[in-house]
This record gives structure tokens, sequence and C-alpha cells, in this order.
């Protein structure tokens, strides 16, 4: 819940709106210097192809889905699903390359019907993936349209969730968890009363543990009590061997650990908002926008927010109406948008000459 107390007004950051060059860089440009802050159109892969090694913070990007709209020439036109993912491979792997140990890539991918038969095209897409390059999937993040198309379908149900695969080239990359979906986290239930945890105390009694490891039990029980009484932490659970089922799998020093030593483990709740890899949200609006597919602003804002740090440089070589260019440069990132069709990259720069970005000293524009 928002905190009721008035806080005390922060000092404004210096607001403008940065112009965005209406020049459609050539390949030629890219490799004498790495422009940012603009939009290059051009084919996505040659144009990957000329930017250096590891020079990227982070990919965030919607291809043209198969065969699902006109989006004109380039990816998404082709005979069948398995050219669209090599086609898709082929710049995903040319994404890896320019991408920072430290960054993440972040596709997002719709399914599609084909003789009546779901496709799982996403999904055949990451496992490619995982096994052409070498990259980790850390999360599949699950969009819910909340106003998904109204179709009556008769033999099936309205598609109405879409993921977006976050990869990274290793354990090291950047991970801002505390400034993602703030507000929209799902709190924990807490436990009050005079009652707190005393079921534990009647099955440790009956349980088949030693007399010792009981004992030790009823101590540590009692104390962790305490500190759900002072607010210390949230609530705990506690799991008594041979009597609740134990951890699956589990390491050394871990809960199956000291089921196996202690004959008990307790688990401490700090009761920190829970951040699912699940985001509800409205599909935008397509009319007046130039564009057949526009995927949510907010969505991209809240990725970027989580997964790079102000005057890092996000890249989308899907640029289209030019959302993720808008999200970042709003949030003090530089961007690179890469587009083939010209009336996206038109459509790309109009908003970005629209899009007010709030920084208190300029943003450098070469590596």
């Amino acid at each position: 819940m928002p905190s009721q107390h008035k806080k005390k007004a922060s000092p404004k950051k210096e607001c403008e709106i940065i112009s965005e060059d209406a020049v459609g860089y050539c390949v030629a440009n890219v490799q004498d210097q790495l422009f940012f802050n603009c939009i290059i159109q051009g084919d996505n892969l040659t144009t990957l192809k000329a930017i250096p090694n590891s020079t990227i913070n982070l990919v965030v990007t919607s291809p043209p889905y198969f065969k699902q709209r006109d989006y004109g020439s380039g990816i998404g036109n082709e005979k069948t699903v398995d050219e669209y993912i090599d086609n898709l491979i082929n710049v995903f792997s040319e994404c890896v390359r320019v991408l920072s140990d430290e960054g993440s890539i972040v596709f997002n991918l719709g399914d599609k019907y084909l003789d009546g038969s779901l496709q799982l095209i996403p999904y055949s897409f990451a496992l490619r993936a995982l096994k052409a390059c070498p990259v980790k999937l850390v999360n599949n993040i699950t969009w819910v349209k909340s106003n998904p198309t109204p179709r009556q379908y008769q033999r099936r149900l309205v598609s109405s969730v879409e993921p977006f695969f976050h990869f990274v080239k290793g354990s090291e990359y950047y991970y801002n968890l505390k400034d993602y979906l703030v507000g929209n986290e799902v709190k924990i239930k807490k436990h009050n009363g005079s009652n707190i945890g005393q079921t534990y105390f009647e099955l440790i009694e009956n349980s088949t543990i030693t007399l010792e490891q009981k004992k030790l039990a009823l101590c540590e029980l009692q104390d962790v009590i305490e500190e759900v009484k002072s607010g210390k932490i949230e609530s705990f659970r506690m799991k008594i061997k041979g009597i609740h089922s134990e951890p699956f799998g589990g390491q050394e020093g871990g809960r199956k650990y000291q089921l196996l030593k202690k004959g008990f483990t307790i688990i401490k709740i700090k009761g920190e908002p829970l951040k699912r890899d699940v985001i509800e949200c409205a599909v935008e609006t397509i009319k007046g926008r130039g564009h057949p597919a526009i995927y949510p602003l907010h969505i991209i804002r809240e990725l970027i927010k989580l997964l790079s740090k102000p005057h890092d440089v996000v890249l989308d070589p899907f640029i289209g109406s030019g959302t993720t260019a808008v999200a970042a440069k709003e949030l003090n990132r530089k961007y690179i948008g890469i587009e083939i069709n010209e009336d996206y990259c038109k459509l790309a720069r109009e908003r970005l000459m629209n899009t007010f970005t709030c920084r208190q000293k300029p943003l450098g524009f070469v590596l």
C-alpha cells in the first residue's frame, strides 16, 4: 500500500526533448562510429554485424510474428516455421555477440495456429537459442493481456498471454529488482495473534526425531516465534523429519541437510513483497499509430529498469514503431534502433521527437 504520509518534494530534474536525427544511417556510418540515440534504417543482420563485440548493455525486442501480420519485407514472411526460427536465430546470435558480459537479451514472440494446431513457436525458438548460443535462460516472463482480442472461438479459448524470454551470457548480469514493478508486488500474508506456530509444538512432540533434536527444535521454534511477534520477520514455516515432505534437491548446508542432521528446518519469511514472472498489461491500441503491432510501453519500461542502469545502451534490432527507444529515452538510457521499413523508421523518429527525458547531465554519443 502506498504511504499515506506526505513526502518532501524532490528537486526537479531538468526535462527536455532530445532531437532525433532524421537521417537514415547506413552500415558504413556504423562501421566508422557506433551512433547512439538514432534509428538506423536497414537490414538488421547486416547492421548488427557492424557493431563491435560486447558493446551493448541490453537488447529488448519483439520480432515480427510468423505470418501474423503484414509488416512488409523482412522476417515474418517465411514459408515455414523452421525457416522463420532459423532467421531469428541468426539475429539472436549477433545480439549475443554484441552483448556485454553483464548484459541481458529479452525476446518477445507470439505464437501461431496452423491447420488448427498451435505451433509453440516462442518455445521452439527459446530451445533453439539455448542450443545454438552460449546463453542461459533466466526467466520466461509472461505478459497477461488484460484486453485480449474479443474473438469468440467455439472450439478453443482466446489466447491472452505472450512470453518475454530473458537470456544472459553468464551469472554476473546486472539485475535491479528493487526498481522493478514498484507498487505491483504480491504481498505475503501476515500471521498475527497469540497462536503463532503453536501447532508445531505438538508436531515436534509426536515426531520420531531424537530427544536431543526435539529439545533443539522446541528452543529454535520459541525463538522464531518471538522474532515474528517483535516484527523482525513476517512469518515462518517449519519442516520436521518424518512428518513433512523433504525438499526436492538441495545443497550442502541447505534445508535438506538440516533435516538430515538436526531433524528439522525453519524457513524464515522476511515479508518482502514477491516479484513474480508475470506482468498484466493492456494491448496497445493501433489506431493512428501507423504500425500493426505495438507492444506495451509499460512492460518495456519495467524491463529496462530491471536490467540496465542510466546511460546504458539499449538495442532493439526490430525497432518497429520505436517503443523500446521511447522507453530507453524516458529512462535516461542510450538507444539504438534498427528497422528495415522506412515508414516505421519515420514513425519511430516522430515519437522520439516528442519524448521527454529527465536527466541531470548530457549523454555521450559514442562508446
